[in-house]
């Protein structure tokens, strides 16, 4: 093991100067760092060269000047229709992108997110004509060396099929993707996908090919190519059907990908062990350089969803734990980003950062809700609530939130520490973070 251990961190010394490793940033939070705190960590502790935002927000764009940091900034899907006018679209520029660089290293604009998926035909069909307009408009201030492109979701392909059969959407391929990709091969910019194995319809049957853990593979008959994940599955599909089009030299860029830690029951997959299982193998095979089975060698500029937990995004609980550090910058578990020292990632031997976890309330909980999963635990068979009865070691602070914690965190041990034990309707999390205190020990 320390043979493995010494061989992937010389990997990781080797390739993070020439494979870019990047995170997304996403801030739909209340519990997060100062964005200059942020860019400090990432330019002094961590592997990631670059960042990519949701906006094109200014007090971010500042933090990230002068780090060496690359930026890439997102336009809106809403804003998409009005870029293509060159007049719209030269005031953007001078808006978002004049005032921030060169200082802030900005490399992107990624124009809208997903459009396909959303099925808005005005947000569609405006796409490439707003990218064209930007490409302009960034020539004409004199920023050559920041690139256009959009982050596509993995339904722009016809049906799932093995990789060297795979083609864009019937209706979008000559309208839509021929286009698209013309603009890139002519920009010298690059197709940016979303591969998420975890939203694959058939993930029950197929997680083990998710996870890049032993299975059986699939085996490309056309092509003489056997698949043991699916990520290198879907990056030659995407790489075949560029292809078809006449368009393989273009390159491709990873906007997103990820695996979130945790979910409610409909969420089954989303754990701890699976997010660093899939992450770390990714991470490790982007730092090889190593390519997939129809493109060796080949690298992939790559941005890892995400940096940070997002406790006010809408949606199922699943859409809040996709983060991979927590807000005081600790790992929430160690896939090998940190520098000075951490070692690369092992995702055979996959471990936590911290040799324990514990549950406590989130940031946002009211005191009623508290007190109700003070009293649910507490109520429990085998919970013992006494450390924080008066008198008791943990009785001071007496607060809802202090005796909750405490009762949520012994109720989440008793019960075998599982993603489910710490749900609390909604309102607990995991952290490594260890919240005890002189006084008080969170056992």
């Amino acid at each position: 093991m320390t043979a493995v251990f010494i061989l992937i961190g010389v990997l990781l010394q080797l390739f993070t100067a020439t494979t870019s490793i990047g995170v997304n940033y996403g801030m739909t939070a209340d519990n997060l760092p100062p964005p200059s705190v942020v860019a400090n960590f990432l330019r002094t502790q961590t592997i990631f060269d670059s960042v990519k935002l949701f906006d094109a927000n200014p007090d971010v764009l500042r933090a990230f000047a002068n780090t060496g940091i690359s930026v890439s900034v997102t336009v809106g899907n809403g804003d998409i229709p009005g870029l293509t006018n060159t007049v719209t679209a030269r005031r953007w520029v001078a808006d978002h992108i004049s005032p921030f660089h060169p200082q802030t290293k900005i490399k992107y604009i990624c124009v809208g997110t997903e459009v396909l998926f959303s099925k808005n035909d005005d947000w569609i069909n405006n796409l490439v004509p707003a990218m064209r307009s930007l490409h302009y408009a960034l020539n004409k201030a004199g920023f050559q060396d920041i690139k256009v492109t959009s982050a596509h979701a993995l339904n722009i392909f016809r049906r799932d099929t093995i990789p060297s059969l795979m083609r864009f959407m019937v209706g979008y391929d000559q309208s839509f993707f021929a286009p698209l990709l013309q603009f890139h091969q002519r920009t010298k910019s690059p197709f940016m996908v979303n591969p998420y194995p975890y939203f694959s319809p058939d993930i029950t049957r197929r997680l083990n090919y998710a996870l890049f853990k032993p299975n059986s593979g699939i085996y490309d008959k056309y092509s003489k190519k056997n698949y043991t994940n699916m990520f290198d599955s879907i990056m030659d599909s995407t790489y075949t059907a560029m292809k078809a089009l006449g368009y393989g030299n273009v390159e491709i860029a990873i906007g997103e990908t990820g695996w979130p830690t945790q979910g409610d029951a409909t969420s089954p997959f989303a754990t701890m062990e699976n997010a660093i299982s899939y992450n770390g193998h990714v991470i490790k095979e982007i730092v090889s350089g190593k390519g997939t089975p129809l493109m060796p060698n080949r690298t992939f500029e790559t941005y890892m969803f995400a940096l940070f937990n997002e406790n006010q995004k809408p949606g199922p609980l699943v859409e809040k734990y996709w983060g991979m550090f927590n807000p005081d910058l600790t790992p929430i578990y160690d896939v090998g980003l940190l520098r000075r020292g951490q070692s690369a990632p092992t995702p055979a031997t996959p471990a936590p950062s911290s040799s324990k976890n514990f549950c406590v309330p989130k940031v946002d909980v009211s005191n009623t809700q508290l007190q109700l999963n003070l009293d649910y635990a507490c109520g429990q068979d085998g919970i013992d609530c006494t450390p924080i009865q008066p008198g008791g070691a943990c009785y001071e602070p007496n607060t809802v939130r202090a005796h909750a914690a405490f009762a949520m965190n012994t109720y989440y041990r008793i019960k075998g520490e599982s993603y489910f034990s710490c749900d609390f309707a909604g309102t607990g999390q995991i952290t490594t973070v260890d919240p005890s205190y002189p006084t008080c020990r969170f056992v």
